[in-house]
Order: C-alpha cells, then sequence, then structure tokens
C-alpha cells in the first residue's frame, strides 16, 4: 500500500491583525501561492494555518514576505513551541490559546517602536492615536476659529488632516504602488483629499478624525470580545506539580510523560490525563461538560484535564501525553473550528470582494456623468456627493462582525459542554429536520437493571425467586446475570451450586441447594415442556423453573437517560421529527421508543442497515433539510459520516466518535442536541441582523448621499457606527440562557 501524504500544516500568529478585510486580503494572497494546498486566517485567533505537502523553511519565508508585503504593520511571528503538525497527529501548537500565553509579552514592545499604524491598537497604539486625534480636533478646531487668511488656513486644516491621518495616506500610496488598489485605505484618501479639492477643508480633516476615532474603537471591540471569547476555553493549565525523586516541582504540562507522577492540589486545574492513584476529592467539570453539579473522585478512577480539583489533595498516574489529552483535544477543536467557513461567511467574503470595485465605478460616473447631462449643475457638488458614496461603501461592518458572530456561538456552545467543529455545522444546525438518535448510550445509559420481578409459585415471593435466580446465574459473565446478581445484592455462598450447566441458545441448567433450577429464555421453557407466562413488561425476561414446575419471571431492561423524554420534547416543539434505530429486539426498542415519544422506531438494525435508513430518510427530505445522528460512537462511526451534522455522546470518552462526529456532546446528555440547535439559531439570527443592518443602513446612507442630503459626517458615522454596533451585535451570542 502506497504511504499516504503527509501534510505539513503550520501556524502563524499575527500579531496586530485587527482588520477583517486585512484577514481577508492575507488568506486569499497566501492561498495563491505555489506550494500552498489550503490557508485559513483565523480573524479571532490572530492566526494564519496553511498546509504544504513537504517541510520547506524556505516556503515559511516566501509566506512570511508575502504577509509584509500585504499588510505591513503585522509582526508575523512563529507559534511558539512548534507550531507546525502533520495530519496524522494532533497539534502541539497549543501553547497559543487567545491570552497569548507564549508572546504577550512582545506585545507593547513591537506596538511602542512606532507601529502605530491606524488599526493598531495595543495599548501603545492606543495612546498613541488617542494623541494624535486631540491634536487633530485642536488644529481643526483652530483653523475653523481663527481669523487668517486664506494659505494660513489651508495650512493649519494640511497640518490637522497629516497628524489625524497621514499614516492612512502612505499606506493607500504603498498599496496602490503595489497594485493593490481597491481597499479602505484608497477609499479613506480618495474621499478626504478629494474634500480638500473642492475646498471643504474641515469636513475632510474631520472625516479623518472620526475614521479613526471609530477604527480605534471597533479595534478596542474586536479585542474585547475575542479576549471574552478566549476566557471562556481558557481551559489550557499553566503548570503541572510533577513529582521526582521525593519531591514536586512545577513543569510545563507538555514536559510531562505518560507513567509520571503528578499532584493536583485544592483549587488547580488537573493538567493531564489520568488515573487517580491517591487521595480523594470534589473536582468541577463545568469547563468540559458545562454540568455545575462537582463529581466525587477517588483513587482508581480517570481523571480528564481540564477538571478543577476543589478539595482534597490528588496524586495521579498520567496516562496521554498533553498533545492527546482532553484539554488539548478540545483546544485544538474550538480553534481549528473557525477554519471551516460557513457558507453565509464565504458568501460575504465573495461579495466584498466585487462590492468595492463596483462602488468605486459607480462613484467615478457620479462625479463624472450628471455635470455633462444636468444643466447648471456644478462639476465640484457632484465629485463631493461621489466622495461621500465612496466612504459610505466600505463593507467593514460586514467582514468583521460575521467571523466574530459564529465564533461566538461556538464558544457559547462549547460554555455548555457541546463542542461544534466549525461554522458550517453551527449553520447546519438551522436546517435540520429529522433528528435520528442511536438508542443504547444514548436514550440509555447502556446499564441494564431489574424492572420487575414476578413469582408465581406458591410460597415464593420476589426476594425468593430474585435469589433463585442469583444463584443460577452466579457462574455467568454475560451483563444480564450481573444485573441479576446486582439486584440480589448480597454475598453469594458457592457451596449451595452444583452441576452448571449452559444450554447454548436457551439459558442455564443448575441444582441449588440440591433442587433442579432452569433459568433462560421462553425456548427453554418450551423445550422442557414448562407452561409459561408471556409478560408484557418490556425488556429481556428471564423464566425461572424450579423442579420442573414454572417459579415465575424476571424482567430486565436498559435505564433510559433521565432527560431523555425532555430532549425529545424540546426536539418536537421546534418541529423536528425524531427518530430512533436500534440493533435491539424490536420489542425492547418499542417499548423505549413509546415511553420516549419518538416519532419513528426502527429496531433490530446492523450498523449497515442503519446508513441504508438514514439514506432512506435523505430521500424523503427537500433539499435544503438536514438530517442529524445522535450516537455514542462506538460501532456508529459509519453512520456518523453518513449524516449531515453527526452528533457524538463525548461523554469524555470514545475517541473514535470524537473523530468521526462533527460535534460531541460532553456531558452525555441527549437534551444538549436541542441546547446546539438553539445556540446555532441565535447565531445565525444575530449575523443576519448585522448583516440586514449594515446593508440597510449603508442603502439609506448612500441613496441620500448621491441626492445630495447627506455630508461627509453622517458617512462616516454610517461606516464606522454600523461596525461597532454590528460587533457589540455580535457580542451578544456569547450569552448563554441555561
Amino acid at each position: 500500500m502506497a504511504e499516504a501524504t503527509v501534510k505539513v500544516r503550520r501556524e502563524l500568529v499575527l500579531e496586530g491583525l485587527d482588520c477583517a478585510n486585512c484577514a481577508m486580503k492575507i488568506e486569499d494572497g497566501v492561498k495563491k501561492m505555489e506550494g500552498i494546498t489550503s490557508c485559513s486566517v483565523n480573524f479571532v485567533k490572530q492566526t494564519l494555518t496553511y498546509e504544504t505537502d513537504k517541510e520547506d523553511d524556505e516556503l515559511i519565508s516566501k509566506v512570511k514576505h508575502k504577509i509584509k508585503k500585504l499588510e505591513p504593520h503585522i509582526n508575523v511571528l512563529d507559534q511558539p513551541m512548534g507550531g507546525h503538525r502533520t495530519s496524522t497527529g494532533h497539534s502541539h501548537a497549543h501553547t497559543h490559546d487567545g491570552h497569548g500565553h507564549g508572546h504577550d509579552h512582545a506585545h507593547g514592545e513591537t506596538r511602542e517602536k512606532g507601529h502605530s499604524h491606524s488599526h493598531d491598537h495595543g495599548s501603545g497604539g492606543t495612546k498613541t492615536m488617542a494623541a494624535r486625534l486631540v491634536i487633530g480636533a485642536a488644529l481643526t478646531a483652530a483653523g475653523m476659529f481663527l481669523q487668517v487668511n486664506a494659505y494660513a488656513e489651508l495650512a493649519i486644516f494640511l497640518v490637522a488632516y497629516l497628524v489625524a491621518g497621514g499614516d492612512i495616506v502612505f499606506q493607500a500610496v504603498k498599496n496602490i504602488i503595489r497594485g493593490q488598489v481597491f481597499d479602505e485605505y484608497f477609499l479613506m484618501s480618495l474621499a478626504t483629499i478629494g474634500a480638500f479639492a473642492v475646498g471643504q477643508y474641515p469636513e475632510g480633516v474631520a472625516v479623518m478624525l472620526f475614521y479613526q476615532l471609530g477604527e480605534m474603537f471597533q479595534g478596542i471591540a474586536v479585542n474585547r470580545s475575542r479576549k471574552s471569547i478566549s476566557a471562556m476555553m481558557d481551559l489550557r493549565p499553566d503548570y503541572a506539580n510533577l513529582q521526582a525523586g521525593g519531591e514536586t516541582k512545577r513543569v510545563a504540562p507538555e514536559e510531562v510523560r505518560v507513567g509520571d507522577h503528578i499532584v493536583v492540589k485544592p483549587g488547580e486545574k488537573v493538567p493531564l490525563d489520568g488515573i487517580v492513584i491517591e487521595g480523594n476529592s470534589m473536582v468541577d467539570t463545568s469547563a468540559l461538560t458545562g454540568e455545575s453539579v462537582p463529581r466525587g473522585i477517588s483513587a482508581g478512577q480517570e481523571v480528564l484535564s481540564g477538571f478543577i480539583n476543589k478539595n482534597g489533595v490528588l496524586t495521579i498516574e498520567v496516562t496521554k501525553d498533553f498533545g492527546e489529552s482532553t484539554v488539548a483535544k478540545i483546544l485544538d477543536l474550538v480553534q481549528n473550528a473557525s477554519s471551516k467557513k460557513a457558507p453565509t461567511e464565504k458568501f460575504i467574503t465573495k461579495f466584498a470582494r466585487y462590492y468595492t470595485p463596483v462602488v468605486v465605478i459607480v462613484a467615478v460616473l457620479l462625479a463624472l456623468v450628471p455635470p455633462l447631462v444636468i444643466q447648471g449643475a456644478a462639476f465640484s457638488d457632484w465629485i463631493y456627493r461621489a466622495l461621500i458614496f465612496l466612504v459610505i461603501s466600505c463593507p467593514c461592518a460586514l467582514v468583521v462582525s460575521i467571523p466574530l458572530g459564529f465564533f461566538g456561538g461556538i464558544g457559547a456552545a462549547s460554555k455548555s459542554g457541546i463542542l461544534i467543529k466549525g461554522s458550517n455545522y453551527l449553520e447546519a444546525l438551522n436546517d435540520v429536520k429529522y433528528v435520528v438518535f442511536d438508542k443504547t448510550g444514548t436514550l440509555t445509559k447502556g446499564a441494564f437493571k431489574v424492572t420487575e420481578v414476578h413469582p408465581v409459585l406458591e410460597g415464593l415471593d420476589e426476594q425468593g425467586l430474585l435469589e433463585i435466580a442469583a444463584y443460577t446465574e452466579s457462574h455467568s459473565t454475560h451483563p444480564i446475570a450481573e444485573s441479576i446478581r446486582a439486584a440480589y445484592g448480597k454475598e453469594l455462598d458457592e457451596t449451595r451450586v452444583e452441576g452448571y450447566n449452559e444450554i447454548s441458545g436457551h439459558g442455564v441448567q443448575v441444582q441449588v441447594d440440591g433442587r433442579e433450577v432452569l433459568a433462560g429464555n421462553a425456548k427453554l421453557m418450551e423445550r422442557e415442556s414448562i407452561t409459561y407466562i408471556k409478560p408484557e413488561a418490556a425488556g429481556t425476561i428471564v423464566h425461572i423453573g424450579l423442579h420442573g414446575e414454572y417459579a415465575g419471571y424476571i424482567a430486565i431492561s436498559d435505564e433510559v437517560k433521565e432527560d431523555a423524554a425532555e430532549a425529545v420534547r424540546n426536539l418536537k416543539q421546534m418541529g423536528k421529527t425524531t427518530v430512533m434505530l436500534t440493533g435491539d429486539a424490536k420489542a425492547v426498542g418499542e417499548a423505549v421508543g413509546r415511553s420516549l415519544g419518538l416519532d419513528e422506531i426502527h429496531a433490530e438494525l446492523l450498523p449497515q442497515h442503519k446508513v441504508e435508513e438514514i439514506e432512506k430518510l435523505d430521500a424523503k427530505k427537500s433539499p435544503k433539510e438536514k438530517i442529524v445522528f445522535v450516537g455514542d460512537g462506538i460501532n456508529d462511526t459509519p453512520v456518523l459520516a453518513r449524516a449531515d451534522v453527526g452528533i457524538a455522546m463525548g461523554g469524555l470518552g470514545s475517541d473514535a466518535a470524537i473523530e468521526a462526529a462533527d460535534v460531541v456532546i460532553m456531558t452525555d446528555e441527549p437534551s444538549k442536541v436541542g441546547t446546539a440547535i438553539r445556540i446555532a439559531g441565535r447565531t445565525r439570527a444575530i449575523v443576519w441582523q448585522n448583516i440586514i443592518f449594515a446593508l440597510g443602513v449603508k442603502g439609506i446612507f448612500l441613496l441620500l448621499g448621491a441626492f445630495g442630503i447627506a455630508t461627509m459626517w453622517e458617512a462616516v458615522f454610517s461606516d464606522v457606527g454600523v461596525t461597532l454596533l454590528a460587533v457589540l451585535n455580535a457580542m451578544r451570542v456569547l450569552k448563554v440562557k441555561q
């Protein structure tokens, strides 16, 4: 078999990336480079991830050069801790969790050194910008109110203009030299220089001042929402207390190896997955599962990284390296989720690419055509209108707020213990028509329990029948035998049992206290010609025969999860069709399905039959509707992959499910399916509010500008104000109603 090609994946940190338009340009530019197979810029995390077919250091410097060429103000850093990964393994590049552990200290320094570009709002950048705005505003006021001659007036306004927006004009010139004409620097420079040309000095400066002020606020708002999203994902442990040679020392979680012992004190995060070898404590699992009730943990139990230890001291033997631990996987999932873009996001990116050139062409026509056609129309008038038209047209609000909205939705879901692997899946959840559940382990606990004990022999009570059954099944390892012994709950005296004989496909025959006992299915009773009762009870029935007489039966069934009925009820209220597929016997499947109120029940299916059932539903639904499959993932991998959206009950366990599914529910609660659909609905609503709001306001102002009603001031407000409001609206996604 030919060896699979290993894709090399690298991540670069783009420090100072505060404008979504720049992000889009960088992504497009790098994508087109030779040797790059895929590229994605994560605006929220300020990173660029690209894949190549082979390790190539020359290509890295080419990529960095390309980014610098496109956006000189961006500082390109290598991802700390060797942030490249191959497609075969998991990333070990988790040192960057949005809080910038690893390069935070570099933030202030580079920015102070004069990178005070308009989009760069580090703490240093913000102060410099604020000072420039104050000076610019003071000079503008002076120019307006001092009685000076025309040249002096022009000089004052020019100085004010250069202080406020010199860097934007400079950037626009540099971009034009590089052949990049249509961007916001060009639009702003053209509009403001045009205002000077038609003698509107105060407006030219004011537009630049407002624009810079808006950009500054927008940068602050974007960074705040970035921080709140990152804080939500702040699962990453900072250190581990490693036991070595009789002492404990603090080390980075990456340094700990499998088999090492670590100590977790009260209040600390568990840094790596492992087994508790001594100590007991309560742990808070809410960061991973969204569950608020702490769990008790004692020696011999598994703990996962990301749990927070509440009260006791735990010594843990590490079972997985940091890169393979639960927290690393979750961070990887959430951080890479934004590289799978939703259709809405892709549409907006495309839209912006064609939109700006179209607007510039319309503006040129608006400046030139009316004065030539309409009698008495002044060129200066129409040029001014065209300039207003240009300022309004900047597509910033859309390009910034939409990725933020989706990323916030993914963050909000993870807060509820739901991992969504991409904004495309988040979007797809809105169109779900069929929710298909697996039964065992998804709607039920996958643990068997005695639900009914029914003695019929005279002088035999329930406890007596249970005792006989427990002794009869004392040698069997079958889950059903285990559940009977668990229900009896007393110590078994092995000496009372002799002559154990298993009758294949029927049951067992033994001597208990010298009496012959039979325990098994209906076929065993028929074979021994014992008249038996056919019970109504659902589940597996074990019939008991004593001395050739019928003694009664025991019903055993899988327990339904506490929130399964509520989960189905919620989905039905949302208008979804609920279906259950199970490999279990028809009677059992139907009993569970009926008790939960499911719409369709298909039982006795093998894994390949489950895929066939999904395909039948697929043929039945309309093209826009989607099918969700919810399974516990052990044997459901093919179905998870076949459904439009595969949801795995992660139970923080099954790796196969977490790999195959598009959404992972960490708490094992089926009711979280409804929560995920609600979060998806809310995210979509907020994203669309932003799209309609931004385009609506722009449309109105473009018309007002073209008819000469709106001035430059309103134009800038409509551009910057809309962006700010859209970013603030996108932040609402983060608030989750439990």
